[in-house]
């Protein structure tokens, strides 16, 4: 995978009830369209009467002034057959605002991948309640907005932030933004957003969950990546992975092997999120990683 802008590329998402000669259709129609398939994945969850999943990269030499015929072909071709579709100029690089707390690790990871060009996003801001990452943020050339969040009411904070972000993003990524987002402002927001915390939960709710990790004598610490909706923490989960940990470590020795966990965790996620590799159907996620 590369994260650089792929020119004269597109990226087609197909979901919907599986059918025999879907996989006909879809490649029939790229070709009559004169564009040639690059990448094809595809999954039913169940080959009688189930659900057909499939994500198509393909390339077009005059792909911009396509895009327009191919939309009204997919209409014509796939919305009779009840399916669902989604088509990206892989050339625009998604736009990604991120929301930040005082823990850096999630942040910078990002903001560095980004400036190394292996991620296909554009970062337009980094919010953050409190102002230790601002210098950090602003030498990598991203504008930083430092909005407060104090006390149990937070609608004037998300107000501020929903200001800031209207009409200038595509998805956003909570880097251990330590703030639980309303109801009201995800439906406002109206773009995905993504989340990275620890694999805990639900064993270790709240504050110190590595100290208490520790007093438990837990094995395996981890970190988990989901998309955020208006049940905390229950959103679906796009990326996992733990590493293994022993007795000799005590919680602050936890907690950094934790934090190269989520960093990495969270990367994957929004790398997989920018290039149409994620496909949500309910409570889950196909990712075609």
């Amino acid at each position: 995978m590369s994260g650089r802008p792929q020119q004269n590329s597109a990226c087609l998402i197909v979901q919907g009830p599986d059918r025999p000669g879907l996989v006909a259709a879809v490649s029939a129609l790229i070709a009559r369209n004169g564009a040639n398939i690059s990448t094809l994945d595809q999954v039913s969850d169940n080959a009688d009467g189930g659900n057909f999943f499939q994500r198509v990269v393909f390339q077009h030499p005059e792909l911009t002034t396509a895009l327009s015929k191919i939309e009204a072909d997919l209409e014509s071709t796939l919305t009779p057959l009840g399916m669902q579709w989604q088509l990206t100029d892989q050339s625009v690089p998604k736009r990604v605002a991120i929301l930040a707390s005082t823990s850096d690790h999630c942040l910078l990871e990002l903001l560095w991948r980004h400036r190394r060009g292996e991620m296909n996003i554009s970062i337009p801001m980094v919010i953050s309640n409190h102002t230790n990452t601002a210098e950090d943020v602003r030498s990598f050339g991203i504008p930083f907005f430092h909005v407060p969040s104090q006390g149990p009411d937070k609608s004037e904070a998300e107000a501020q932030i929903l200001e800031l972000l209207r009409g200038k993003v595509d998805f956003i990524v909570l880097a251990r933004y330590m703030q639980i987002l309303s109801a009201e402002f995800l439906d406002e927001v109206g773009v995905p957003v993504i989340n990275i915390h620890h694999s805990f939960l639900p064993a270790f709710i709240g504050a110190a969950p590595y100290r208490r990790a520790k007093e438990r004598g837990v094995k395996l610490i981890g970190a988990t990546s989901h998309y955020v909706t208006k049940d905390l923490d229950e959103g679906p989960i796009i990326e996992q992975d733990v590493t293994r940990v022993d007795h000799s470590m005590d919680a602050a020795a936890l907690q950094i092997r934790g934090a190269l966990v989520e960093r990495a965790v969270l990367s994957r996620a929004v790398e997989w999120h920018a290039e149409d590799r994620v496909i949500r159907h309910g409570n889950q996620t196909i990712v075609f990683s």
